[in-house]
């Protein structure tokens, strides 16, 4: 696994945790794509997967700590057998729930009802769509993942999703093809939903445009090609103070498929414990007595990723 440098060595600016809102939770690493930018390094072999008991802490969770949003990713998180059932629990008590979805999943057997399943729970659907070009798609996600999306795209925007009164929010998410930032987001969304709509009949919210992180299987590919020290590079050169107010970990905890906790979904890759905290490290059931606002957030040279240029969330650009 390629780790970013050490924790002592970097240079990036100290973080604290404000309130937090949003619980992410990882639920394994099984996916039914191996994408060539994935940070996590999720794919079919992938076995990890949460265990039910750590699962039934996600609901005390968010109601000990009065959050607004759930946010499930993986892996593809729908490949869980408790998936469904969180959902559920989650809507009850009016929390708002984030699929982090690849759509291909909607076209898998057994899936077949998936999307009826997120329309009737009102899921915000947060898909996985690196360009508006099949040659592009399928060179970073697989033979034939282009055409499936876009039917998985027509599937949700047949139930509503997408339509700006129907409550439905569908929401795309870009990344660039190689070692370069995204483009200005406005104008790549302008572009996005022109093209879809007019190629494919395919309307959507919003375009999240993110860089790739210098982790994990991207960095692997990086490394091989010599392009990994100047991505990192460009990412510290282009960094800007102002993307720190809105950077995801300010109001968000990420848990990884054991229920550990880390400051993002990109610490939990490179076993960063949320503050830093190796022993003991802090675990869900932590949050069910423990507020963690206010704490040190654990960072490192890879934060770059999100605070340079327009900078990058989980919801998009920064400013």
């Amino acid at each position: 696994m390629t780790q970013a440098p050490s924790l002592t060595a970097t240079s990036f600016p100290p973080l604290r945790r404000r309130e937090l809102a949003c619980l992410q939770v990882n639920l394994g690493y099984r996916c039914n794509q191996s994408c060539s930018h994935c940070h996590v390094n999720a794919g079919p072999t992938r076995t990890e997967s949460m265990e039910a008991d750590t699962a039934a802490l996600i609901p005390a969770v968010l109601q000990a700590r009065g959050l607004t949003t759930l946010d499930l990713t993986g892996g593809a998180p729908e490949l869980h057998p408790l998936f469904r059932s969180l959902v559920r629990e989650a809507r009850q008590l009016g929390v708002s729930v984030i699929d982090r979805c690849n759509l291909t999943i909607l076209s898998e057997p057994g899936q077949e009802d998936l999307a009826g399943f997120l329309a009737a729970q009102v899921v915000v659907v947060v898909a996985s769509l690196p360009c508006y070009s099949a040659g592009n798609v399928d060179r970073q996600r697989g033979d034939g993942v282009f055409e499936r999306s876009i039917t998985g795209l027509r599937q949700l925007n047949a139930l509503g999703y997408g339509d700006p009164d129907s409550g439905l929010e569908l929401n795309l998410v870009y990344n660039p093809q190689g070692a370069a930032l995204p483009p200005p987001q406005p104008q790549l969304e302008a572009d996005y939903k022109r093209v879809l709509a007019a190629d494919f009949g395919i309307r959507f919210n919003r375009l999240f445009a993110l860089a790739n992180m210098p982790i994990q299987r991207f960095a692997s590919g990086l490394e091989r090609a010599g392009q990994l020290e100047p991505y990192r590079e460009l990412l510290r050169r282009n960094h800007r103070d102002s993307n720190l107010e809105a950077v995801m970990c300010r109001s968000l905890i990420s848990v990884d498929w054991q229920g550990y906790l880390y400051d993002c979904d990109f610490n939990q890759m490179l076993a960063m414990p949320a503050g830093g905290r190796r022993n003991p490290r802090p675990h869900l059931r932590d949050l069910l007595s423990q507020d963690p606002s206010g704490m040190p957030i654990a960072v490192d040279d890879h934060c770059y990723g999100c605070t340079a240029g327009s900078g990058s969330s989980c919801s998009g650009a920064l400013g």
